[in-house]
């Protein structure tokens, strides 16, 4: 087994094409869970960056910390890259990663000049603990302790599950939050060591994907309405688009959908209860042995033998793999068809288009060359996103060396999203004014001076920015 890489991120916003990692937590673990080594690191907000002021009150970051760290963001991001490159070949996991942190890497290194997805290519592989927790839960009850919401719902956020379970945790810390997830990665790893051993098998997308294509039938589960549910399923086709693998949901009968004309079926996915669903291969499915089923009243009652039988029925038939493809290849073509025509920004465009081999090789020269022979290497780039994310880096590291003219390019681009009064994709400055007050009236009723102090340090900071902005 390889080693595990635990990470953890604070950010100022919640969004990762405009936001900032402030803190990094990263714990390298051998397969055994014990720790290796560790990577903890705080950085300046860039300029030009505008915090949510609800972000900064959860990690508990003022705008004084943020102004007096000794790194910048792209000192901290090269750091903990060198870090990981030093720490080889490993398994990234984190609490509900895949979905956020990991997103918020990606935008990270792709506007810093780095491959982006350094966490699932050369070896690498990825995981996420949110997901096998709930897994855990539904197939072994009571793995892990949890709160229960008003709805009488499981809880699963890491500062409520931590304590429950004897987990010290310095919540909304980046290497608190990444200690309490190794804690309950050890507990699910002891009390349901089944669903552990069969997360491993899936953290490589391509070694999922055989898995879900080999196993006649597999049970695997989904989150939604708070709840974790089981599915017993077969695979019938791969998405035309996505790739993802899409499956029968063997609690139905599949003999009448298999003999529907095209259009009929078309309607049949599309009504409730679905009896096609996707597993996103590349997002770290927990897939369990079909016996598993036998544990919900919903798959017990059909009986494993009626549901192999099922199985080998939908595998059989070629033809309805080819209408399910047909139909979600007219979804695609639909959906582009009534894409919105608003233009990406390059922040926003990492999914767009992948970067070139040629300009891969040229990142590292960036990193490498000093900082007046940075522009030089810039001119390189074939891209011209990452000709404008070369120069954005010097704009916040080095302005000085950029010619005026480029300067104030940069400069009265970034003073007019900032001043911005339109509803903007980004976080601006009258929108964080308008958070400000709304905060600032519900902790005046809750007597917090604590959180109000935060927040009469983040409207003069915030103010500042305005100035600096406004006469741009």
């Amino acid at each position: 087994m390889s080693n595990f890489v635990f990470y953890d991120f604070e950010t100022s916003s919640s969004n990762k094409y405009w936001g900032q990692i402030i803190q990094i937590g990263a714990v390298l673990t051998n397969d055994n869970l014990d720790e290796l080594d560790r990577f903890d690191a705080r950085c300046r907000l860039s300029p030009g960056i505008i915090p949510e002021a609800m972000a900064l009150i959860v990690n508990k970051s003022s705008p004084q910390m943020l102004k007096n760290s000794n790194l910048s963001h792209y000192e901290m991001i090269r750091q903990f890259v060198e870090t990981l490159k030093k720490w080889g070949k490993a398994t990234y996991i984190g609490f509900n990663s895949i979905e956020f942190d990991e997103e918020f890497l990606r935008c990270t290194l792709f506007q810093t000049l780095e491959y982006p997805y350094i966490t699932s290519t050369n070896g690498n592989t990825r995981g996420d603990v949110l997901s096998l927790a709930r897994a855990a839960n539904l197939y072994y009850p009571n793995t892990l302790k949890n709160s229960v919401n008003e709805k009488g719902n499981d809880v699963y956020k890491l500062d409520q599950m931590a304590p429950l379970n004897g987990i010290k945790h310095v919540a909304h810390q980046a290497i608190g939050d990444v200690a309490a997830t190794i804690g309950i990665a050890k507990i699910i790893s002891k009390k349901a060591p089944n669903v552990w051993k069969a997360s491993m098998l899936t953290m490589d997308k391509t070694q999922s994907l055989e898995i879900i294509k080999k196993e006649i039938f597999f049970c695997t589960n989904e989150y939604f309405y708070g709840r974790s549910r089981p599915f017993v399923q077969t695979f019938v086709c791969q998405h035309p688009q996505y790739q993802w693998p899409l499956c029968f949901d063997l609690r139905h009968d599949p003999t009448p959908y298999l003999s529907m004309p095209l259009k009929e079926l078309e309607a049949a996915m599309k009504k409730q209860p679905k009896f096609m669903r996707t597993v996103r291969h590349n997002k770290h499915p927990v897939i369990m042995n079909p016996s598993y089923g036998d544990k919900f009243e919903e798959y017990k009652v059909i009986g494993s033998t009626k549901l192999k039988a099922r199985a080998e029925l939908v595998r059989k038939n070629k033809e309805f793999a080819e209408k399910i493809q047909s139909i979600k290849r007219s979804e695609v073509e639909e959906k582009e068809q009534n894409k919105s025509q608003e233009d990406l920004y390059n922040e926003e465009s990492i999914y767009a288009k992948f970067t070139t081999a040629e300009d891969n090789k040229v990142m590292p020269e960036f990193h490498s060359a000093e900082w007046d022979k940075k522009l030089s290497v810039i001119s390189k780039f074939k891209d011209e996103r990452l000709q404008y994310f070369g120069k954005k880096l010097l704009y916040m590291e080095k302005p000085e060396l950029l010619s005026k003219e480029e300067y104030n390019l940069i400069h009265k681009d970034t003073a007019k999203k900032l001043l911005s009064t339109n509803n903007e994709r980004w976080n601006t400055i009258p929108r964080t004014y308008s958070e400000i007050d709304t905060l600032r009236a519900k902790f005046e009723k809750q007597d917090d001076k604590e959180k109000l102090k935060i927040l009469d340090d983040i409207n003069a900071y915030v103010e500042d920015l305005e100035k600096h902005y406004s006469s741009a």
